[in-house]
C-alpha cells in the first residue's frame, strides 16, 4: 500500500500540486487543512499587544468574515484537488476547527449579525475526505490513529500564558482525554497527530513572537505513548518551522511542516 502523507496544508495548493500523488492508495493529513493568514497575523499581534499592556484588536463581524471566507475556500480547494487522486483522511488541527462545528458557526452569525459559511456542510459533500476526529482505522491491515489537536498541560507549563489557571484547567482536562485516547489506540502502526512529542521537532522560531522563540510546544503526551507503545511512524506539523525526521526508539517520527509530504510503502 503506497501513502501519502502531507504536513498542514495551509491552503497551499500550489505546493501540493508538486507533489507526486499518482498511484497513491491513501492520503493523509496531519490537520490545518486552510489558509489561515488573516486570522494568525490578528492572533499574533494581540499577543504582542498583550505583552506591552495594550488594547487587543477587536475581532468584529468584519474580521470573522475576512478569516471565515479564507479558511473555508482554500479548505476547499484543497480537498477538492487530493480527492481526484485518492481517498483522504485528516484530523483536526488548531486551525478553523470551530469553522467545521455548524452551531459554532450559528453562534458566530449571531453575534456578528452576519452571513457565514458552513464549511463543515460541504466538506461532507467530498465523498473521499473523511474527518476522522480521536478515532482508530483500520485500512488494509494498518492501524492507524488519529489524535486531534489539544491544549496539553506541558505547553502551559512552557508558554504561561496570562490567563494561566484557565488556561491549567482546559489544559488538564484535555490532556487526560488524550491520554485515555492514545491508551484505547494501544500499539498502532502510523499515528497522525497535530503536534509534535515534547522536545522534538518542537522549537518555536520566527514568525512568533520574541518571548516565545526558543520553548517547546510539543506534546508530553505524545511523547510518553510514542515511548511506551513505538508505533511504526508519527506524523505531525503545527511547529513548522520544526520540520524535520528524528527518531524515538523503533518510532520514526516526522514533523512535515506546511505542506511537506512523506510517501510510504506499507
Amino acid at each position: 500500500m503506497k501513502i501519502l502523507v502531507i504536513g498542514d496544508p495551509h491552503g497551499d495548493l500550489e505546493k501540493i500540486k508538486q507533489i507526486p500523488i499518482k498511484g497513491v492508495d491513501l492520503i493523509l493529513l496531519t490537520g490545518d487543512i486552510g489558509k489561515a493568514d488573516f486570522a494568525r497575523k490578528r492572533f499574533f499581534e494581540n499577543v504582542e499587544r498583550k505583552k506591552q499592556g495594550l488594547k487587543e484588536l477587536k475581532y468584529d463581524g468584519k474580521a470573522s468574515k475576512i478569516a471565515y471566507k479564507e479558511i473555508s475556500d482554500s479548505t476547499l480547494n484543497v480537498l477538492k484537488y487530493l480527492s481526484k487522486f485518492s481517498p483522504i483522511y485528516s484530523i483536526l488541527g488548531n486551525v478553523g476547527n470551530n469553522m467545521v462545528k455548524d452551531y459554532e458557526v450559528k453562534k458566530d452569525e449571531e453575534k456578528y449579525k452576519i452571513k457565514l459559511p458552513y464549511l463543515g456542510r460541504e466538506i461532507k459533500k467530498i465523498k473521499e475526505f473523511h474527518l476522522t476526529i480521536n478515532r482508530l482505522r483500520k485500512i488494509n491491515e494498518l492501524r492507524i490513529g488519529f489524535l486531534e489537536y489539544f491544549s496539553d498541560v506541558s505547553w502551559v507549563k512552557e508558554f504561561k500564558p496570562k490567563d494561566y489557571k484557565k488556561s491549567m484547567k482546559r489544559a488538564k482536562k484535555e490532556t487526560e482525554k488524550a491520554k485515555k485516547i492514545l491508551k484505547r489506540f494501544g500499539k498502532i502502526d502510523i499515528l497522525i497527530c497535530h503536534q509534535p512529542p515534547y522536545g522534538v521537532l518542537d522549537k518555536v522560531g520566527a514568525p512568533a513572537p520574541m518571548h516565545w522563540r526558543g520553548k517547546h510546544a510539543g506534546s508530553k503526551a505524545v511523547l510518553d505513548y510514542i515511548k511506551k507503545y513505538q508505533p511504526r511512524y508519527v506524523f505531525c506539523g503545527h511547529i513548522h518551522e520544526g520540520e524535520g525526521k528524528v527518531k524515538i526508539g523503533k518510532t520514526q517520527v516526522y514533523n512535515l511542516g506546511v505542506a511537506g509530504h512523506k510517501i510510504i510503502g506499507l
